[in-house]
């Protein structure tokens, strides 16, 4: 007999290795199918106790039900709670201008367009799909008359714009801009930033080039005596910047 009931559980279980299991349900539609409006998964591995990347009750009102963390799957189809970055600059300084060396850019009184661009760094990137990428930046700069770092005191605006472009790719992602303008020499200028957000569409698979790009432009004279353009010269990265990247 006891042999018997060994062989009846071998098949039962056999049978449960390769069929749907339905929860609520005897027509279970998938590998596994849980039935019902109001039925819902609880993985104890992902609560506020056994997962540091869950921080339960943060606001403190007792109600878990407006304290929800995003849940990711990882490359071999585990959940977890731990956000995977492509790039995170974290505390760190994302952009070292002392280490950059087109991080800073000098636009001549004799530049005819009245603007200069400089690529500030780049970061390559290789996709095996269709894929969107996530990019927040804060990114910071310094305005100057010249290289001599000359205070401005001619009233006049400089615009300073940040953007991302990417290879193949003629639009600017997450455009910043400032309009810095000085009218004496008791001015100081100090560290400014540019921040944005951008969803930069990666078509297919293979490798692009992600590339921040520091832009100046003054006011340009639509005609007559004088200089096309005013003098500026901008140090970008000087402050503590930022980048984060993620993959979607």
């Amino acid at each position: 007999m006891e042999m018997k009931v060994w062989f009846i559980l071998i098949l039962i279980s056999g049978y449960g290795l390769s069929a749907q299991v339905g929860i609520n349900t005897t027509n279970p539609q998938q590998a596994l199918h849980i039935s019902g409006s109001s039925e819902t998964v609880r993985i104890e591995s992902l609560n506020s106790t056994n997962n540091s990347y869950n921080g339960g009750d943060v606001n403190g009102d007792l109600d878990l039900t407006n304290d929800t963390f995003p849940l990711y799957v990882d490359e071999n189809g585990n959940f977890t709670l731990e956000l995977k970055t492509y790039v995170s600059s974290e505390d760190l300084d994302a952009f070292d201008d002392t280490a950059l060396p087109t991080s800073a850019v000098e636009l001549l009184s004799t530049n005819g367009a009245g603007e200069i661009s400089t690529t500030i760094k780049t970061y390559s990137i290789t996709v095996t799909r269709a894929s969107i990428l996530e990019v927040k930046y804060s990114l910071s700069f310094d305005v100057y008359l010249n290289s001599s770092k000359t205070v401005i005191t001619d009233n006049l605006a400089r615009l300073i714009e940040t953007h991302i472009e990417v290879t193949g790719q003629t639009r600017h992602y997450g455009p910043s801009n400032k309009c810095y303008t000085s009218g004496t020499l008791n001015s100081v200028t100090g560290t400014m930033f540019n921040s944005n957000t951008a969803y930069i569409t990666l078509p297919s698979a293979g490798s692009y080039d992600i590339s921040f790009i520091g832009r100046v432009l003054s006011d340009v004279k639509g005609g007559g005596p004088g200089d096309p353009a005013q003098q500026t010269y901008v140090e970008f990265a000087t402050g503590n910047d930022f980048v984060f990247m993620r993959l979607h």
